[in-house]
């Protein structure tokens, strides 16, 4: 909307452009003095009315452009207050989830260890077990072996001690009456039946 100045100076314009011109001038015109004062009597008036609200809407335009600026101000200040906060949060975030990685590698490795300990414990156990084993039944084998060579032994003695008495007694029955022959040979029988009997009893004695 035109201010009341814009308008008496374009009524000024409008008046010279419809003034005639001086005799024999292409430049001066014939003005009437008085309508041309009278239009700058009222340009004078409102010159100060113009002037004051023309300032009042400067001084209106920068109240609003300081009001615009706060709010963005305002604005970036709350934006970068947020952000701030975000990437605090996210550090924390990123820093809760590394240790947590951590925690569960090393509840791992711990598992691991545990597990390991126990298979190695385990290993140990079973071995130190066989090696237990292994030595009482080397020993059992040692013993079973010597009471063996010792009752065999033993019994040899004896079924020698009974060959050799047989042996005189038939010297003897031989010495008395020489047409008189045993008509069983005992001693083969005896030691037959004594080696089958050492031979029982160390199978009997080997299952036992």
């Amino acid at each position: 909307m035109a201010s009341r100045i814009e308008q008496i100076i374009e009524e000024i314009e409008e008046y010279i452009d419809g003034c005639k011109f001086q005799a024999l001038s292409s430049t001066k015109i014939v003005v009437n003095k008085e309508e041309l004062e009278e239009m700058l009597r009222e340009l004078r008036m409102k010159t100060p009315d113009e002037i004051k609200r023309y300032q009042k809407i400067i001084s209106n335009k920068d109240a609003i452009l300081a009001d615009a600026q706060q709010k963005a101000d305002q604005i970036i200040a709350d934006a970068q207050t947020k952000a701030d906060r975000i990437v605090s949060e996210s550090e924390v975030m990123q820093k809760a989830l590394e240790q947590s990685n951590r925690l569960i590698e090393q509840t791992n490795q711990q598992a691991q260890e545990i597990v390991d300990n126990a298979t190695n414990d385990s290993n140990n156990i079973r071995m130190s077990a066989i090696a237990y084993t292994d030595e009482m039944l080397d020993n059992l084998e040692k013993i079973m072996g010597h009471t063996l060579d010792t009752a065999g032994t033993r019994y040899s003695n004896f079924i020698n001690s009974i060959q050799s008495c047989y042996d005189i007694v038939t010297k003897n029955r031989r010495e008395l009456s020489p047409q008189i022959a045993p008509s069983v040979n005992y001693g083969s029988e005896t030691d037959e039946a004594g080696k089958k009997s050492a031979e029982e009893e160390k199978k009997e004695e080997a299952e036992e």
